[in-house]
């Protein structure tokens, strides 16, 4: 077929649209009418076989051009999604990063050992002995516990400064947990086990004297949140130092690079967690207005919502996906 040819029998085709198109672009893809739609594909569909005989027998014709312009302009039209970015964050929290935390499983399982045995050995060595407290914790915090201070209070007073440095200082806790894995490991194992020994020679201390109550008050709120966001750091600097120590077939350098890739994912993925347990432990946990039931719920509720979506979110996705390619496939093949 010849430029000569295809013109007088496509060109209004093509004018059409061309003018679809434009209205969609401009005043958005509600604009158009539901037979306007189907008009729409249809025309782009018959613009595309239009392109490809251009392409076959007069490439380098301004017809040619001019088809793979309207077509490429109606293709973002007819196949307009979400914004590439949001698109993305939407696809990472919904599917990627609840996947990503259950492959990851043993990293968090090592993790939380490492937090949390050490917090149950310092709790029961301080609960039944406060004489090993100087073994755990600085002597200003030895006195404030036998004496009932709750300088907990003293670090915020329910407002936004308070709430920005508790959560500046959970993600410095966080990074460090994280980054610690470049050094083997080494850093990461130190920054778990001594928030864990702080935590539970804390508690420890304050139950010997019969003061743990108020701080269980006050942490309960925020704490699910704050301490499984340690966790997931932690798993993923134990993740970077599992690849420098058994890089298996690869090279150091290209199995830690493999590792840092799911590291980095795990590490941003779980950032939110610490804004909203700042948030919380910002505005709700100190305030004296909020009965403690509240706290509790909040606490709780935020916990089993949490593993909730990481552990169930996603879980059938691949299902659905295959459903929706077989659609797909089936449009594409439709005469």
């Amino acid at each position: 077929m010849t430029p000569d040819e295809l013109i007088p029998l496509r060109k209004s085709a093509w004018e059409r649209l061309s003018s679809l198109t434009t209205r969609a672009r401009h005043n958005r893809l509600s604009s158009l009418s539901e037979s306007e739609l189907i008009e729409l594909g249809q025309l782009y569909r018959d613009a595309t076989a239009d392109l490809a005989i251009a392409q076959r027998d007069f490439p380098r014709h301004d017809v040619a051009r001019f088809l793979n312009q309207l077509v490429g302009s109606a293709h973002g039209i007819v196949y307009r999604g979400e914004p590439l970015v949001l698109a993305r964050l939407k696809a990472f929290y919904l599917r990627d990063f609840p996947r990503l935390y259950r492959h990851l499983a043993p990293f968090m399982i090592i993790s939380a050992v490492l937090t949390f045995l050490p917090a149950v050995l310092a709790f029961f060595a301080l609960r039944f002995d406060p004489a090993n407290a100087p073994l755990f914790l600085q002597p200003q915090l030895i006195e404030y516990g036998k004496t009932d201070t709750q300088w907990w209070r003293d670090l915020n007073d329910a407002n936004q400064v308070g709430a920005a440095e508790i959560m500046t200082h959970n993600l410095q806790v966080s990074f460090l947990a994280f980054a610690g894995g470049l050094p083997f490991g080494i850093l990461t194992v130190y920054v778990l086990v001594t928030n864990g020994l702080s935590l539970g020679a804390v508690f420890g201390l304050l139950g010997a004297y019969g003061h743990a109550r108020p701080l269980a008050e006050f942490v309960i709120g925020h704490g699910v949140l704050e301490l499984n966001e340690i966790v997931m750091a932690g798993a993923a600097g134990l993740m970077m130092a599992y690849a420098l120590l058994r890089p298996g077939l690869l090279s150091r350098r290209n199995a830690l690079t493999q590792a840092a890739g799911d590291a980095i994912k795990l590490a941003l993925g779980s950032a939110p967690l610490l804004v909203v347990a700042g948030l919380i432990e910002g505005f709700i946990s100190p305030s004296e207005v909020i009965p403690f039931a509240v706290k509790a719920t909040i606490g709780i509720g935020t916990g089993v919502a949490l593993y909730a979506y990481l552990f169930l979110a996603a879980r059938y996705a691949k299902v659905r996906d295959n459903r929706e390619d077989i659609k797909q496939l089936k449009a594409a093949l439709a005469p």
